[in-house]
């Protein structure tokens, strides 16, 4: 692959089809190609192959991929993120279970640290400066691993550097609402130091939203009843069990888009473009930092003022009150204010990502792009370095199946590990604006493993409709771990499903916001992505995500202890996996079930009639155009499966087969509008971009809408919600053309 020729094309989804059709054609390797000498433009899937990689990915080396990558901390640009840059190259390269080439990719971005000779602290300050109580920058050495040179301490990565005083006041979780609650109960919130747990909003939403209402600083912790089911004592959490401990503190970036900071849209190379660090938008106005349930504890429950709303309240032991300050009786002397002080810095460092290449036998410029990150906070077992160990194995049993000259896919197949990913998914980002036209040109779609095993209960699959078929027809050929002698499928309706009208009871799929790297290559390239992992039981725990995430407590024994003893759910996942992704590398036919956008469209369609119709029509506006674009992309999509069936029982032509599949891979970026969000950074599907309303429908319109609620007829705001619709229609009106035979103009 020449991955520095990136061709200057329009990403119109016409313009893409009519040329991807006409490149592809003529660079499908000939006789003379020693890639296509013993295959044939037919090429499909071969059930033999399969079922060999299925039966060759091995739980024992996944473990042992995982105690390598996670027996030191590895936060990106550091000297063991480089060495693990050199030990992919390492296995990429081996000339017995290696791919075609491999390579690195290097970008200079902006990082954000903590000072090692400064940590940062939270102090109680008397009335007369008198320092009460200073809460521990790190976390407790419980095991061993929570020390240690390499061992970043807790931070708000981006939060600015200061030392801010004040009274402390509690706000719940920190979203717009909370504090406005709190304005409403008569608390003066300017000069305050606000208190909120994780949940609700975003790391960095809790600082922004605090700044609007004059607050000085912010402390974010994670309550046990969101994270440990109440449970908060030494000897009912890690490592006596799963649970966070009371010293445990969630690191995470506070920035509030993702790619590098300095270079919005560009690639962070040494010679692009970069803002004046006063103009860049995104970073926390004030100074934050995360802490731990205890030392929270020992704040929020010498609080005084007013009780907490009921559904404010948590599992700290003690009633949880507003503020304020603290109270008379506690702990603390009256009047005695928070400080917290923060000694971050910004460091421009190098990143790298890494890149395997297994090039395509039949069609090399088609990319199926299987990824994961490779930086973490600390040790990171769980989180990313699960989804590299399953990863690596995939790529082994491949390379070496490449090497013995038994298989090569009929597309390429490329495998990237990220960096710096845990800043704002930089690496993913940074590498989708470099090559954005050869990426939406060509790419296939995207798979995505970056936590590949949260729990060892069912599969979590998040994705965009037309993967849906892909993942269910692998799910329902392999076993799920233990006795219960269902397939994974079989498994995963029985935590997890839905009733669908096309299919009846199927297992749930989750949508994709921004939560790992997927979200630059489905929000701004419009390209088909899924991420696949596996989870827990949720109607045995409430835990919002496994409980030592982001923290010094995340490593090898917790997940071998805790999470999945025996590595069989990796295995799984890496069978899962390795499945969908040879079906989208060596199917004749691209497994994209495009029809499978009609369920949501019409789900969508629905909820804009039901939650926004009557608004709208009193407003003289009219979903009558909504309801044809839908109902003409049902029609396209079916007819176009009917053609695709009438192909399969055929001997179609290669130029035939190439041409619908181009339309199901493009069929994702005919709902790209980059012009449809001006707001929102790299966001432009009409149907995936955040919705912040309260009716899940389309969320333009949807916002747009609850916005213009209380505006008069005539204003910006109704204009707005008329663009948006029109945004809508015309995204589903190019779809359906995208999905027509080509020669219907």
């Amino acid at each position: 692959m020449h991955w520095a020729k990136i061709l200057g094309v329009g990403v119109g989804a016409a313009a893409l089809f009519g040329l991807g059709i006409i490149l592809g054609h003529f660079a499908i390797p000939k006789a003379t190609d020693p890639l296509s000498s013993s295959t044939s433009d037919s090429q499909d899937l071969d059930l033999a192959i399969l079922d060999s990689v299925m039966g060759q990915l091995d739980a024992s080396r996944i473990r042992e991929n995982l105690r390598e990558l996670s027996k030191e901390p590895h936060v990106a640009s550091t000297a063991r993120d480089e060495a693990l840059v050199r030990l992919l190259l390492e296995r990429w390269k081996d000339t017995e279970t290696g791919l075609d080439s491999a390579k690195t990719s290097e970008y200079k971005v902006l990082l954000s640290f903590p000072s090692w000779e400064k940590p940062n602290i939270v102090e109680v300050v008397g009335p007369n400066g008198m320092v009460f109580h200073s809460f521990k920058p790190r976390e407790k050495n419980l095991t061993g691993e929570q020390e240690g040179p390499n061992v970043l301490q807790p931070y708000a990565a981006y939060a600015p550097p200061g030392t801010p005083k004040g009274l402390l006041v509690y706000a719940n979780r920190g979203s717009e609402e909370d504090f406005k609650e709190l304005e409403s109960q008569g608390i003066n919130l300017k000069g305050t130091i606000a208190l909120t747990r994780y949940g609700g909003v975003g790391r960095g939403a809790k600082a922004i939203n605090a700044a609007k209402h004059g607050v000085v600083g912010v402390l974010v912790y994670t309550d046990p009843g969101d994270i440990n089911d109440g449970k908060s004592l030494p000897n009912e959490t890690f490592p006596n069990s799963w649970g966070l401990p009371p010293s445990g503190v969630e690191r995470g970036s506070y920035y509030e888009y993702f790619g590098d900071p300095l270079t919005p849209y560009l690639p962070a190379h040494p010679s692009s473009f970069r803002l004046d660090l006063n103009n860049i938008s995104g970073f926390p106005p004030i100074p934050a930092q995360p802490i731990g349930f205890e030392d929270a504890k020992d704040l929020l429950c010498n609080l005084t003022g007013d009780s907490a709303p009921v559904p404010w309240q948590g599992a700290l032991g003690c009633e949880y009150k507003l503020g304020p300050g603290f109270r008379k009786d506690g702990s603390f002397p009256e009047g005695s204010e928070v400080k917290v002080s923060v000694y971050n810095s910004l460091e421009l460092r190098n990143s790298s990502n890494v890149l395997g290449i297994i090039q395509g036998a039949v069609e090399p410029d088609r990319y199926v792009i299987y990824g994961n990150h490779r930086d973490s906070w600390v040790h990171g077992a769980v989180d990313p370095s699960s989804g590299t160990a399953v990863l690596l194995e995939i790529s082994r049993v491949l390379g070496t199946l490449l090497k013995k000259g038994t298989w090569r896919p009929r597309r390429s197949i490329i495998f990237a590990s990220w960096g710096a990913e845990e800043f704002g998914l930089i690496g993913s980002t940074e590498f989708t604006e470099e090559f954005l036209s050869k990426l939406q040109e060509r790419t296939v779609a995207y798979i995505n493993v970056d936590i590949s095993v949260f729990a060892n209960a069912t599969l979590r699959a998040q994705g965009t409709p037309p993967v849906q078929s892909v993942i269910f027809s692998a799910a329902k050929e392999i076993s799920a771990p233990g006795p219960s002698g269902l397939s994974i499928y079989d498994n995963w309706i029985r935590y997890t499903n839905r009733s669908s009208p096309v299919y009846g009871v199927v297992p749930s799929m989750g949508t994709l916001g921004a939560g790992s790297d997927y979200a630059s290559f489905i929000h701004f390239l419009g390209i088909s992505s899924m991420d696949l992992a596996y989870t827990y039981d949720r109607s045995k725990t409430s835990a919002r995500i496994y409980p030592a995430y982001h923290t010094a407590f995340d490593t090898f024994d917790y997940m071998e202890k805790f999470l999945d003893p025996g590595f069989s759910s990796h295995q799984a996942v890496a069978r899962t996996a390795g499945s969908v992704l040879l079906r989208l590398s060596d199917s004749l036919f691209l497994p994209l079930n495009v029809s499978d956008y009609s369920e949501t469209l019409r789900s969508f369609l629905q909820v804009a009639q039901e939650k926004l119709g009557t608004l709208l029509q009193q407003h003289n506006i009219s979903l009558g155009p909504l309801v044809t674009a839908v109902e003409k992309f049902e029609t396209a999509a079916a007819a176009l499966g009917q053609r695709i069936s009438t192909l399969q029982k055929n001997s179609p032509d290669p130029l035939q087969v190439r041409m619908v599949n181009d339309q199901l891979m493009l069929l994702e970026r005919a709902f790209l509008n980059p012009r449809a969000f001006p707001e929102e950074r790299y966001y432009s599907h009409v149907l995936w971009a955040p919705n912040t309303a309260s009716a899940a429908t389309f969320p333009g319109l949807a916002n747009a809408c609850a916005r213009a609620q209380n505006a008069n007829s005539g204003s910006e705001a109704w204009a707005e919600v008329q663009r948006q619709l029109s945004i809508v229609v015309t995204a589903l009106e190019g779809a359906a053309a995208t999905l027509k035979p080509v020669h219907d103009l």
